[in-house]
């Protein structure tokens, strides 16, 4: 089943016609969250995120977009889909309505829920090799429209087949300025000594949850410093630990980059806490 404008529909439903528009212009954010048992980890945080995304965007905001209301919304479609006591996926598709030319005719949304079953209720790190290469076809711009989760993926569509035909796992993605950016499906923490660091949301890296949650849990840190701070392609060579972060996988340590290996000793570390933060909430 999906929720489709708040009515639980079966998964084949035909709810879209070709002018869609988040289908024909990318006019679409959306909000993936992880679901355990009913618990919507950081649920507080997608939904400020998916309402400020909308302001960005210019977007209508119904006034029965509360938290309370969408979280009803995802809970009906756990339930519908018996997922309320198993892990799972959700992803919330915010979309105009009106027109398919470039100026929409109204500011008015509509939404999508759609659930897929998760694999394990909590983040843990893998063991397989996960080795990288920088992507230098196209570049990120360094905006705030790079912050948001749209619907538009190209770059990372094409990264990802590059990636593919050359054996590499991932890539890393760049800005204009040549400053490392993301990986292809998340952000990225950098590690030298008890030092760390990530791209600030200026050079153009996704507004991720995991990412903010990861920098207060390092803030408070006693051992370790942390900091926001462009990434040269040159570091990445020089790190002790790099690794990848997004609300599927938590935590994906890099194993490889060009003849560098790395440790996993800070994201080991972390893992704990991530879930610990996830069960807070």
């Amino acid at each position: 089943m999906i929720n489709y404008k708040g009515t639980l529909l079966p998964e084949d439903s035909p709810i879209f016609d070709a002018r869609n528009r988040g289908f024909t212009l990318g006019d679409a954010v959306y909000e993936e969250i992880k679901a355990v048992n009913g618990q919507l980890y950081f649920w507080e945080d997608h939904y400020l995120r998916l309402m400020a995304s909308m302001r960005i965007l210019r977007m209508e905001i119904p006034m029965n977009f509360t938290l309370e209301y969408l979280e009803e919304q995802i809970q009906d479609l756990l339930k519908a889909n018996e997922l309320q006591d198993k892990p799972a996926f959700v992803k919330i598709y915010v979309y105009r309505e009106s027109g398919s030319q470039l100026l929409p005719e109204g500011n008015e949304v509509a939404f999508t829920i759609t659930t897929e079953t998760g694999k394990q209720p909590f983040y843990t790190l893998p063991e397989a090799a996960y080795e990288l290469e920088l992507f230098k076809d196209f570049y990120i711009n360094a905006d705030m429209l790079s912050n948001l989760n749209t619907n538009n993926h190209i770059l990372s569509v094409v990264g990802s087949i590059f990636a593919r035909e050359n054996g590499y796992q991932d890539c890393f993605l760049l800005n204009a300025k040549k400053n490392v950016v993301s990986a292809l499906n998340g952000n990225i923490f950098l590690v030298q000594g008890k030092q760390g660091k990530t791209p600030p949301l200026g050079d153009g890296c996704k507004d991720g949850i995991v990412r903010k949650k990861l920098l207060g849990i390092l803030k408070n840190s006693e051992h370790y410093q942390v900091r926001e701070e462009s990434i040269s392609p040159f570091e990445l060579q020089k790190a002790d630990g790099l690794f990848i972060t997004n609300i599927r996988v938590g935590i994906l340590p890099v194993t490889k980059y060009r003849k560098a290996e790395y440790s996993g000793d800070l994201a080991r570390e972390l893992i704990g806490k991530l879930n610990a933060a996830a069960r807070l909430g």
